[in-house]
């Protein structure tokens, strides 16, 4: 999908979440996910997608289970997590990519 790697470009560090609407544990991480892009503002950019609506790009990711969490630096995957995560530690792996 050549949409998604002008995503990946569109920040030095960029965090993709796939969840699913019908997912609990993607409802809970929702809020959480809201608050982590609030906090960094514009220096990591923060996309969805929805595993339905996205299925075939979840395949090209190797995403089995909602909520995956995928952080790319310079548009490379460097860390990938799979289910609820606390908030805080999502946002210090997140930063730890920045710098």
């Amino acid at each position: 999908m050549n949409d998604y790697a002008q995503l990946l470009k569109s920040s030095p560090v960029v965090m993709m979440e796939f969840y699913a609407t019908w997912c609990e544990h993607c409802q809970r991480m929702m809020p959480v996910v809201a608050q982590i892009r609030e906090l960094l503002g514009d220096s990591v950019k923060i996309y969805q997608f929805d595993i339905d609506r996205h299925a075939e790009l979840a395949s090209e990711e190797n995403v089995e289970a909602a909520p995956t969490f995928i952080v790319y630096k310079d548009a490379k995957p460097v860390w990938r997590y799979t289910g609820e995560i606390d908030g805080n530690v999502l946002l210090q792996k997140i930063e730890s990519f920045r710098n």
